[in-house]
């Protein structure tokens, strides 16, 4: 058995400092840039890593079917870390667990790079996911601590950084295809600016932790229901985003024959309008409020995926994907920030729960899409995915949590 007790010497005290809450807003800003540099550097791993699958598949020699059986063992990492990442960012703190995590994350990218099995890649994966998940919930932790130092909603700009580290990822990938540089090589490369990013940033940190409860619990326990079905709106959110990531220029080169460079133009006008909606997300949920704009993501990403179905031509569908990235944009920021300040729940285990379950519909969506398009083709895969937007509509005007 593993042991832990090493990391006892890193655990935080105390909830916030008093100094927090007197900071000056210069301060509370270069709080928000680092917890922002930290997002960012997660993004910009994710996406290097999904700008080299199709390498890696050609250097594996792998199957499509195979390659698919492999990617799950990401959401396996995550499903196995998933009872004590929460756990372990409240009683040790998100700042200690997000520093550790974010450097085993940029190790295991570059061992993905190291694979030249079926097997070793799996592993690989697997690790890859247990470590994204731990980065996962420390780093949103860290978000819900900073939205309630300023006092208004900042969640979306946050996740704002990911999409754009998402954009700079797929674009410094073209570049290190250009300059014929490996996996392995083109991983470490990324990895050392992602260390050096986060070098620069990580004592700006929130130094918090939860206070323990003084009723001793189990180590499984029912999660709170409201925080259960968070979780599954994000799942059909995340799920339609992990699509456009993964087959979207698959869909424009295979089903809307688009020609040379136009391939990307799908994805990339998915993430502009993503990366934008997060930033501009904040004030549309400040002024409209939490439902009406979820509700509304809800039928832009059955409104877009549908057109493209509909409409397989160029144009359209480049609309139809920007209507896409407008929806998703704001839907999982807006519900870790609604399950971060859960009365009954600390931060961390809330967001576990709630993230958990929707980072497997990003992580899950894409595989299962290739199944389902090998048995009834693309435009299929992507009507049923389709529906998930006017599930999401349904969902949250059942939920009282979201207001």
């Amino acid at each position: 058995m593993i042991q832990l007790r090493f990391i006892s010497k890193f655990k935080a005290k105390g909830k916030y400092k008093k100094t927090y809450q007197n900071a000056k807003i210069s301060y509370l800003n270069r709080i928000r840039w680092a917890v922002s540099s930290f997002y960012f550097g997660m993004g910009l791993c994710f996406a290097t890593w999904a700008s080299r699958i199709p390498d890696i598949k050609t250097a594996l020699d792998l199957g499509s079917a195979e390659l698919g059986s492999i990617l799950f063992a990401v959401p396996l990492g995550q499903l196995l870390i998933m009872p004590f990442s929460g756990k372990l960012v409240t009683r040790f703190g998100s700042h200690r667990i997000l520093i550790i995590a974010s450097i085993l994350y940029v190790l295991s990218l570059a061992n993905l790079g190291l694979a030249t099995t079926s097997w070793q890649l799996s592993l690989a994966l697997f690790l890859f996911g247990v470590f994204g998940n731990l980065n996962n919930i420390a780093v949103n932790t860290q978000g819900v601590y900073t939205e309630v130092l300023f006092k208004k909603t900042i969640m979306s700009s946050f996740h704002g950084m990911w999409s754009f580290a998402g954009f700079t990822g797929a674009l410094v990938g073209l570049g290190m295809l250009a300059l014929e540089l490996t996996p392995f090589h083109h991983f470490v490369i990324v990895g050392a600016v992602v260390l050096l990013i986060l070098l620069f940033n990580y004592k700006f940190l929130i130094k918090a932790k939860e206070i323990p409860k003084t009723k001793k619990k189990k180590l499984f326990t029912k999660p709170d229901s409201a925080l259960i079905w968070l979780g599954v709106i994000g799942f059909c959110c995340m799920a339609s985003e992990g699509v456009m990531f993964d087959w979207s220029g698959v869909y424009f080169k295979d089903v809307i024959h688009a020609p040379g460079p136009l391939v990307i133009l799908g994805y990339t006008s998915f993430m502009i309008m993503m990366a934008g909606g997060r930033f501009l997300g904040d004030g549309l949920i400040h002024k409209f409020g939490r439902k009406p704009v979820i509700q509304i993501s809800g039928l832009l990403i059955s409104a877009g995926l549908f057109t493209a179905v509909i409409f397989p031509f160029i144009i359209p569908s480049t609309i139809a994907f920007m209507f896409v990235g407008v929806g998703v944009s704001t839907i999982v920021p807006t519900l870790y920030s609604i399950a971060g300040k859960n009365a009954s729940v600390p931060p961390g285990e809330a967001l576990t729960i709630v993230s958990s379950v929707s980072f497997l519909g990003f992580l899950m969506g894409p595989p299962v899409i290739g199944y389902i398009a090998e048995l009834a083709g693309l435009r299929f895969s992507f009507a049923f995915i389709g529906v998930f937007g006017i599930l999401i509509t349904v969902m949250v005007s059942r939920i009282k949590a979201i207001q």
